[in-house]
């Protein structure tokens, strides 16, 4: 994961080996979010052995959450973040899957369900949550001029928010988005792919990471894992206004992280 820093490619092979490093990288952070939905398509629809598919998917979240942490692959800490990132995404799911909403369902049954929601489903979010940490970690980010905490983390309550309730007051994401495409218009994040640092802007990061996750959610429809209402009599894709959705939700996943794992000695707050 890291080479090292005597070593000094030119030119094509430079170019090469930085995107053939950055690929690798990207794949180590992406651990858990492959394993879990090569399950999600490896377990049939009907479980193994008698054992609900969801109940399966939830054995296998937890088995390589618990082989992450026993190989030193994610610390204690980043543990804890993820616990969190499941709690949080969990009361979403329960929230947008109740009677009065209604927003998607999870149609077969498990023994493992909570107010009609899988345990597993909370896994989904911490994914998110777990990618961000690793390749914090394994890309040395550094973040430049990252706005003041105080501003970042009430940008991410106001999203997290909207997400309940515009079923009743209105929906003001893209009020939100312009917010945080104000507050984070000059933010930079910086990076190491081999041996250089290159940067990006921030937010292209954040929309780059939602529109995969958006991916990722047509996989998992199509594969019968929940349904929207117009999924309901054939599969159709997931619309495109969803990957606004999941950008503003990696804005508030990447604000926990930022503040969890206690890395503020390496954001640059301007005065």
């Amino acid at each position: 994961m890291h080479p090292s820093r005597h070593w000094q490619p030119r030119g094509l092979q430079r170019v090469g080996l930085e995107f053939l490093w950055f690929g690798i990288k990207e794949a180590r952070s992406c651990l858990f979010v492959g394993l879990f939905f090569l399950a999600v398509f490896a377990v049939p629809r009907g479980g193994v052995l008698g054992m609900p598919r969801y109940d399966v998917l939830l054995l296998a979240a937890l088995a390589i959450q618990v082989a992450m942490v026993a190989t030193r692959l994610e610390t204690w800490d980043e543990l804890k973040a993820i616990c969190l990132f499941h709690i949080v995404g969990f009361a979403l799911e329960v929230f947008k899957t109740s009677s009065g909403i209604k927003s998607w369902a999870y149609p077969d049954f498990a023994y493992t369900k909570l107010w009609g929601v899988p345990l597993f489903s909370g896994f989904m979010y911490a994914a998110v949550g777990s990618y961000i940490i690793q390749a914090w970690r394994l890309f040395d980010l550094r973040i430049q001029h990252h706005p003041p905490h105080w501003m970042a983390a009430l940008i991410a309550v106001l999203i997290y928010a909207n997400f309940f309730t515009h079923h009743y007051i209105g929906d003001y994401r893209w009020y939100l988005a312009a917010c945080a495409l104000g507050l984070y218009a000059r933010t930079t994040v910086t990076f190491r792919p081999l041996d250089r640092d290159r940067h990006m802007p921030l937010l292209l990061a954040f929309v780059l990471i939602g529109f995969f996750i958006w991916l990722a959610e047509n996989i998992s429809t199509f594969a019968g894992v929940w349904s929207y209402p117009n999924q309901l009599g054939a599969w159709s894709a997931v619309h495109v206004g969803k990957w606004s959705s999941w950008s503003m939700l990696v804005v508030m996943t990447f604000t926990i992280v930022a503040n969890l794992k206690h890395i503020k000695a390496k954001i640059h707050v301007p005065h």
